[in-house]
């Protein structure tokens, strides 16, 4: 057997843990079809959650069902990209007048715009009631998905949906499924550019239970007659945290252990395992998280690194010299990068597994 594990960002894994029923409602809106409160999902959560994993989830579902997916990340110009998929995709179903219509409309220059101006949000929302009539007469309709909706423009937000709005109020077979960090998920629905969005299905993604990564790693490795004890099991589970992106990254170092062993799992190689996976971890979400921060918000995050757990606000600002303004404008752009997290009694906690670890190994600044 090869490596089943994909420790890559959006990768689907070879079980999606600690997620069952999560996307329940919104296969039974796809079936229900038009106006059904699923089709309007929104996941939220942590970096490394596994909240694009969920996204190829609803993609996978949708397809089985008949739906067409429109995939995209909230990077400048996403609406001039949807439009472009939903041109492409009206041209591939329809035929004669309609197909005419459409192939006019993609002057329009949708690939290449950031915001549509008025005349071109028109003609986007033409097209997609085309398109959407089109598959209704099918039996189905279309799922757009937007990852990472905390880098968008809130502009293009407006315009997607205010248009997903007109789609709903006209009984057509539209869904659309965001994914974003928790503090700009909140940020936006409590905007008035989309409020229609406070009636989504707010889905916040958290890890999966030790136990659960406890059997799934027992099953998988015994499926490809891998020998190893199970407390070594256990300790390889309690290491992720139940966290989605480190289960993929301590699976898949284990594997690689194993196949350099003959299929052997023991203490020394299950150690070097844990070790390869945090410092992956540390290299492509941590030191990423990290890349954007400022100087006086870094010292926040190395003053929360002395606690053992969740860090009190005047605790921060006591150890970093700053007033109680001061640190609740680094406590709010913190929420906002998904770096830390609201916790009980007024106190935060590191988002991010690994986070506290990797501070206090650094030289503080």
């Amino acid at each position: 057997m090869e490596n089943p594990f994909r420790p890559s960002a959006g990768a689907t894994p070879p079980e999606i843990l600690g997620r069952a029923g999560v996307l329940d409602e919104f296969e039974y809106g796809l079936r229900l079809g038009a106006g059904a409160p699923g089709l309007l999902t929104i996941f939220t959560g942590a970096r490394g959650i596994g909240k694009t994993v969920m996204l190829g989830a609803a993609h996978d579902i949708a397809r089985e069902k008949g739906w067409a997916v429109i995939s995209e990340t909230a990077t400048s110009g996403f609406m001039g990209r949807i439009g472009e998929s939903m041109r492409q995709l009206a041209e591939e179903l329809g035929t004669g007048p309609v197909s005419r219509r459409i192939t006019a409309i993609a002057a329009a220059g949708f690939s290449i715009t950031t915001q549509l101006p008025p005349e071109r949000q028109v003609a986007w929302r033409t097209l997609g009631e085309d398109l959407l009539r089109l598959l209704d007469n099918r039996g189905n309709g279309l799922v757009i998905t937007v990852d990472e909706i905390h880098a968008a423009d809130r502009s293009e937000l407006a315009q997607l949906a205010a248009s997903v709005q007109h789609f709903i109020q006209d009984r057509l077979p539209i869904a659309l499924v965001f994914a974003g960090l928790p503090a700009a998920v909140s940020d936006l629905l409590n905007e008035g550019v989309a409020t229609f969005l406070r009636r989504a299905d707010k889905i916040d993604l958290h890890a999966a239970a030790v136990r659960e990564v406890e059997e799934s790693f027992a099953a998988t490795f015994a499926d490809a007659a891998i020998k190893v004890s199970p407390d070594l099991v256990r300790q390889a589970a309690e290491a992720t945290g139940g966290y989605p992106f480190l289960i993929q990254l301590v699976g898949y170092f284990l594997w690689k252990e194993a196949e350099i062993d003959h299929g052997n799992l023991n203490p020394e190689t299950v150690k070097r395992a844990i070790e390869a996976a945090n410092r992956r971890n540390a290299r492509t979400v941590i030191e990423a998280a990290l890349a954007s921060v400022s100087p006086k918000d870094l010292d926040f995050l190395h003053a929360m690194a002395e606690d053992d757990g969740p860090s009190a606000a005047g605790d921060i600002g006591r150890r970093i010299g700053a007033r109680t303004n001061l640190v609740a404008n680094y406590r709010l752009r913190l929420l906002a990068a998904g770096l830390i997290e609201a916790t009980a009694h007024g106190k935060v906690d590191f988002a991010i597994p690994g986070l506290r670890q990797h501070l206090r190994a650094q030289t503080r600044p």
